[in-house]
């Protein structure tokens, strides 16, 4: 019994200790990051999160940090938020984030779920990247690229959207609450219709459209 104990408290210590060298890293790095418990509410942010805040960590925590979500955007992430998290999902959302001036910048947002050595899960935790300046970025459109987008189908064009963005065949159709089988035929479809022949040269047409940021 007390070599169990001796066993654990020595498991504890690694614990602790690799996560203050975590935490002393996250410090250290200009991306802003946050992690999540299993209940959804943010636990921790890093320095940079919280400088660019402009608030104590004590205020952030929790969701007292969504109040910061521009609100026009903040239902939009809130529920993508918690569909991803009830599933285990990783994520990524740009949204308009307040920062200590009190103006707000777009951010990119991402997410990935945490789980132990037995698969218990954790949590989450991500980062947020200011894209500002490229979302904000004066930007033109090809012609002929938005003429060929926009000759698609409105459900096509949801679906091209998502596979630039970086979803498979079959993450876009649980998104659009289709059959993998019927957004795989809009794939083919989009295929034909712009004239390439795989996923790399559909993600540049949506670009050229202006449809999703590079």
């Amino acid at each position: 019994m007390a070599a169990l104990e001796a066993e654990l408290q020595i498991q504890t210590r690694r614990h602790q200790l690799a996560e203050g060298r975590f935490f002393q890293l996250a410090d250290s790095t200009p991306l802003m990051i946050w992690m999540a418990g299993p209940d959804a509410m943010c636990t921790y942010f890093n320095r940079a999160w919280l400088e660019f805040r402009g608030r104590e960590l004590a205020l952030e925590i929790g969701n007292g940090w969504a109040d910061g979500i521009h609100p026009d955007d903040r239902p939009y992430y809130i529920d993508n938020y918690l569909r991803c998290f009830s599933v285990r999902e990783p994520f990524r959302i740009q949204y308009r984030l307040q920062r200590a001036s009190g103006d707000y910048r777009w951010v990119e947002g991402t997410g990935i779920p945490r789980f132990d050595a037995d698969g218990q899960f954790l949590g989450y935790i991500g980062s947020a990247v200011d894209i500002n300046d490229r979302k904000c970025g004066v930007f033109t459109p090809d012609e002929d690229s938005v003429r060929m987008v926009f000759a698609l189908t409105e459900r096509e064009r949801q679906v091209l959207v998502l596979i630039a963005d970086g979803k498979s065949t079959k993450e876009a159709a649980v998104r659009l609450g289709i059959s993998y089988k019927t957004a795989d035929s809009h794939r083919s479809r989009i295929l034909e219709k712009l004239g390439v022949h795989e996923t790399a040269s559909m993600v540049r047409y949506a670009i050229r459209a202006g449809l999703i940021t590079p």
